[in-house]
């Protein structure tokens, strides 16, 4: 998964790759140079005391040197460039993948999740690039040069690399394979923490309600411990990586001073050539070493591209027209047909064969129990889900087939728990219509009933609005999103139960300004107060996913029981009539 990330995202930065891995190879190149000048200089320059060559031969390493810090500013530059645009990439093909999915797949993955995936995910990723491009290119230039440099210095001493070298690696390899296991559950165990301070701080009012402080400091410990757990276990071995690898290497730099000052003692080896030597194993099992600490981020980052893979290779089950249906105008007649909708392997369909007719002038309520299906039945029209069988059309178009533009200007909704983005008033009120004027958002807000409450606010259309809208009270969170949807004027209004904040005569004073104001188009209300729906145009039944009643309220009282159970459980039978 990590390769193919890799791949298909580091494409459009071939060149800047090539250039990093030539100015790493320059680099390199001058660093593996420097030791067999400075046995030069041990063997020519000061054992025979020649000073004039000892200047010569430093001012040559002077001047590569020089080119090694070019060769590796240069790499880390571009190095660093490239992995940062791979993360910006990355997100954004996370990011843009996430706003095509359905209810369905954000629902499948959950929102904190979700979160993980597009920050702490794709962070991994991006240092395992950048850690490769400024430290790994080099390693295994240097680890071969290293070997073949240091085979020219001394071939009987080299064989000591036949023992230091597998024993590095095999140590490596044994503490890599056991971290792993241990990242991913790391990962999760960030998902965990996410999700609890997700609902913590979103229900902070619930939990001082019911004085569950106690409580949820518990709960948010327990993941916190469960997270550290992990993190002391990979800490562990980490901590183990780096003893390992100096023991390797200073057990190898004793084991060459010892036989080498033997050979010195026989006449076998200069003394340059045993530093040079030095240096070089120095340098190969540095260069092991860096690889090393490679291999320690290739778990984790192994286990965040296969996270976000999943969400990249997950497929929406809204999938948009090939060829999209764009009619000149939409007039807002709606029509679902034997419509059902079914979760991937649930036993039982959440709607099921449900029909029915709503036209423009005319106002639809869908009444029922709670976990009847009605928000489902809501959310299939502007395509927040794709019915599983039969078809929903606007203006006899099946809305899988209708032009994404033209069913989102069409279609207007109020969710049950409607959101604020962070801003003014006026940057909400514009969501679906930047242009719109002051008058207009002015005239949606005295519809919605919210025109006194924002004049009342300091600064008016300008005042701020925290994310979540957690600055306002509910019902003004009501109202405002239900000005919102009229600045956008769509052709079909959909509510779903968003009158549920409401103070009676609120709602009612909201309903008869709303009836003026969508004289023209269709309007669908969800709700579970018969007051606000009882004088609709037609009223739908729905019990357990399935439609058992259509009519207006004299209609379904006289001849519908399910209805009769649900008004009477709300009003009077005086009250009813």
């Amino acid at each position: 998964m990590l390769i193919r990330l890799l791949r298909s995202h580091l494409r459009p930065y071939q060149a800047t790759l090539w250039l990093v891995v030539l100015l790493q190879l320059v680099q390199t190149l001058a660093a593996l140079y420097l030791p067999t000048l400075n046995a030069d200089i041990v063997d020519n320059g000061l054992v025979k005391g020649d000073t004039g060559y000892i200047m010569r031969i430093g001012g040559v390493m002077l001047l590569i040197t020089l080119v090694q810090i070019a060769g590796s500013v240069g790499a880390v530059y571009f190095g660093a460039r490239t992995a940062m645009a791979l993360g910006r990439d990355v997100r954004a093909s996370v990011f843009h993948r996430v706003q095509d999915f359905s209810a369905r797949e954000v629902g499948h993955f959950g929102t904190p999740s979700l979160i993980t995936r597009t920050t702490n995910d794709v962070q991994q990723v991006q240092m395992l690039v950048l850690m490769t491009l400024t430290l790994m290119v080099s390693a295994p230039i240097m680890c071969v040069g290293g070997i073949v440099l240091a085979l020219n210095q001394d071939v009987p001493l080299s064989s000591l690399l036949l023992v230091a070298v597998p024993a590095l690696a095999i140590a490596v390899s044994v503490i890599i394979a056991r971290m792993r296991p241990a990242f991913r559950q790391m990962q999760v165990r960030i998902d965990k923490i996410n999700q609890v301070m997700r609902e913590q701080i979103m229900g902070i009012r619930v939990i001082r309600a019911f004085v569950r402080d106690k409580h949820e400091r518990e709960r948010f410990g327990r993941a916190n411990d469960e997270l550290l757990t992990v993190s002391l276990r990979v800490g562990r071995l980490m901590a183990l990586m780096f003893p390992t690898v100096m023991l390797v290497v200073n057990v190898s730099s004793v084991a060459v001073l010892w036989f080498g000052g033997h050979r010195i003692e026989s006449g076998e080896m200069q003394i340059g050539a045993l530093t040079a030597f030095l240096a070089y194993l120095l340098q190969i099992l540095m260069s092991i070493m860096m690889a090393t600490f490679m291999f320690m981020m290739v778990p984790r980052a192994e286990v965040s591209a296969e996270r976000i893979s999943e969400v990249l290779d997950t497929e929406s089950s809204v999938v948009l027209p090939l060829e999209p249906v764009s009619p000149g105008a939409v007039h807002g007649h709606l029509e679902l047909t034997g419509v059902e909708f079914r979760y991937p392997g649930a036993e039982k369909p959440v709607l099921e064969d449900i029909s029915l007719l709503a036209r423009p002038g005319e106002t639809t309520a869908v009444i029922g129990s709670t976990g009847s299906g009605k928000t489902t039945l809501l959310n299939l029209i502007p395509r927040l889900m794709d019915a599983t069988e039969g078809t929903v059309r606007v203006d006899g178009v099946d809305v899988r087939e209708l032009d994404a533009g033209v069913l989102a200007s069409a279609v207007g909704m109020v969710p049950q728990k409607p959101y604020l983005f962070a801003g003014t008033v006026a940057s909400n009120l514009r969501y679906g219509k930047p242009d719109a004027t002051e008058e207009e958002l002015w005239h949606a807000l005295e519809v919605a009933q919210g025109k006194d409450f924002v004049e009342r606010m300091p600064e008016g259309l300008d005042s701020p609005i925290a994310q979540g809208g957690t600055n306002v009270s509910g019902g003004q969170r009501q109202r405002l999103a239900i000005a919102r949807m009229l600045v956008h004027k769509p052709g079909i209004y959909l509510f779903d139960d968003s009158f549920s904040a409401l103070d009676y005569a609120t709602d009612a004073a909201l309903r008869r300004a709303l009836a003026d104001e969508t004289r023209e188009a269709t309007v669908v209300i969800v709700a579970q107060r018969v007051s606000t729906i009882r004088n609709a145009d037609r009223i739908i039944v729905i019990d357990e996913g399935r439609v058992v009643g259509t009519g207006t309220h004299h209609e379904l009282m006289d001849g519908n029981e399910t209805y009769r159970e649900i008004v009477l459980s709300q009003l009077t039978e005086a009250e009813a009539a």
